[in-house]
């Protein structure tokens, strides 16, 4: 033990001044300090522009008197086509089906076509984010029934609407009729949230004038400056959702002036338009960046004879004077071909057409030999053709036609009218209105009834029969297609073409000729079919650039 501690004090004694000779010696130099780093600008990471808006501008012809979807009977289903939707969607011609599914995905009548059921899509929304359901469908439409207006009145066969549950929709008829037609009509058969008529109260009307909607449609309106433009704009949530170059944006600006609405389709400043010079359209047409679409319409100028009073209740004088008309020469020349020759009332491309019906054709010798069968063998007689002013074909119908009559000794009289004015005539005593009527037709709801039954249907009061036709057979015969429209179409239309040779036989009105749709558009817009049974509306969810 003695050995080990001498050890250690020595130990100690020779770390003691080692330590010492440290804590004397002098402090080392500190390390050198090195410089900080020069900073290093790192630029902002940039940030991407807001995506540009992809609108699209229609140059509209005409102003939209009413945007009330109850209302609405004009070219204002150029922005309701485009806010609303209806229960079924009539397809164009040459489709598979006849109908299409809208916001009813299927449909179904009992044998007779007296109750009809419809099994509404789920998950609609209404612009102001309501849902659609089977109340929603029977307080709008019942709205448009009760307040008569409009083309209300296709509605007429429905006695009850039933919200069968959320999502069915039953109609109980008072006689039978093709409800899903009716349900496809441009007019009168939009569905609309009932919540926000109901916030408007009896203003609903003045409301959706003054530039609002409540559809469920893929655009909504933002602004509206009457007479001069409409802005719509993208539904975000839309059922049938969105794809990139669809349009974010709607235009309708309008220009009653074609020669400005050429001009901004030349120019790119409009993407779509119609109505312009038809001398003009093949130049257009041959332009890259423009095509002109030219397609059969439901539409067509009709010249209904006075069947009332002399010369014209007798049937050898009207047959006479449609035989006295250069259908070709006026077609060719005048319409440039954008028109065909009507065979008879219902237009071409529509059901209910047949090309194997009767045509008058010009024939001077067969108008003299079946005037001198009436009584007339020299003419001499005078009549009356009244046209809306403006509407420089139906004027150069009566100019075309006053001429050839001419050569007949029969004086025709053309006389534009403001469109008030033509009908109040013909709407009074009928033996001292009008020989000729002149005017276009098109449908309410895609049927050979709406042009039979409003034209020369027998009526008590004048409405639209302005040449005053009456036949109880011919009556009865498209009464009864009527009926059967919805439950034998193939037999409706057969008896609706067997009414249409009592028609021509009778020659109660000029046909003269089925008009052509024809709508301009810029050519890199794409996707775009024209549906004559909605007439010169564009589905713009349907395009894109």
């Amino acid at each position: 033990m003695r050995g080990k501690f001498q050890i250690f004090a020595l130990l100690s004694l020779l770390v003691v001044p080692v330590l010492l000779l440290a804590q004397c010696a002098p402090a080392a130099p500190p390390a050198p300090t090195e410089a900080p780093p020069t900073p290093v600008e790192v630029p902002p990471t940039p940030v991407p522009p807001p995506p540009k808006e992809n609108v699209a501008v229609y140059a509209h012809v005409t102003t939209f008197p009413d945007i009330d979807p109850s209302v609405s009977f004009s070219n204002d289903s150029a922005v309701t086509s485009n806010a609303y939707e209806t229960l079924v969607w009539y397809n164009p011609p040459g489709s598979a089906e006849v109908l299409r599914p809208g916001l009813a995905e299927r449909w179904e009548s009992n044998a007779d076509a007296t109750e009809w059921t419809f099994t509404l899509r789920q998950g609609v929304k209404f612009h102001d984010g309501t849902e659609l359901n089977a109340e929603a469908v029977k307080q709008a439409i019942g709205r448009t029934m009760s307040l008569g207006l409009g083309a209300a009145y296709i509605w007429d066969p429905v006695e009850e609407i039933i919200a069968v549950d959320d999502y069915t929709v039953q109609f109980k008829l008072k006689y039978p009729a093709p409800l899903d037609l009716i349900a496809a009509s441009g007019y009168g058969a939009w569905i609309f949230s009932p919540a926000c008529v109901e916030a408007q109260g009896e203003k609903a009307s003045e409301w959706f004038n003054e530039g609002h909607d409540c559809g469920s449609g893929p655009y909504m309106v933002e602004s509206y400056e009457r007479g001069q433009r409409l802005i719509m704009k993208k539904f975000a949530d839309y059922w049938g959702g969105w794809q990139p170059g669809q349009f974010d944006r709607v235009v309708f600006e309008v220009v009653e002036d074609p020669v400005v609405r050429q001009q901004m389709i030349e120019a790119g400043e409009a993407d779509v338009t119609y109505e312009l010079p038809r001398e003009n359209l093949d130049s257009l047409d041959a332009r890259p960046d423009v095509t002109v679409y030219t397609n059969p319409s439901f539409q067509n100028l009709v010249g209904l004879f006075n069947v009332r009073k002399p010369p014209l209740d007798n049937p050898k004088v009207r047959q006479a004077l449609s035989y006295a008309f250069p259908y070709q020469q006026f077609i060719e020349s005048v319409m440039e071909g954008y028109a065909v020759q009507a065979h008879g009332p219902v237009p071409t491309g529509m059901w209910g057409y047949s090309k194997d019906l009767f045509q008058y054709s010009y024939d001077l010798d067969k108008a003299k030999a079946l005037l001198a069968e009436a009584g007339y063998p020299d003419g001499g007689f005078e009549l009356l053709f009244t046209y809306a002013t403006g509407d420089m074909d139906e004027q150069q119908v009566g100019e075309l036609w006053k001429a050839e009559l001419a050569r007949l000794n029969i004086n025709l009289t053309v006389q534009g009218m403001a469109w008030e004015a033509q009908w109040d005539l013909a709407k009074s005593d009928p033996m001292k209105a009008q020989d000729v009527f002149v005017m276009y037709w098109w449908p309410d709801y895609v049927s050979p009834y709406s042009f039979l039954f409003n034209m020369f249907h027998c009526e008590e009061e004048i409405l639209f029969n302005l040449g005053y036709y009456c036949n109880p057979t011919f009556d009865e015969m498209i009464d009864r297609a009527n009926e059967l429209s919805g439950s034998d179409r193939a037999e409706a239309e057969r008896l609706f073409i067997e009414a249409q040779k009592i028609l021509i036989e009778d020659a109660a009105s000029m046909f003269f000729y089925d008009v052509a749709n024809t709508h301009i558009l810029r050519s890199d817009i794409k996707g775009y079919v024209d549906n004559p049974a909605y007439p010169h509306v564009v589905f713009f969810y349907q395009l894109s650039r």
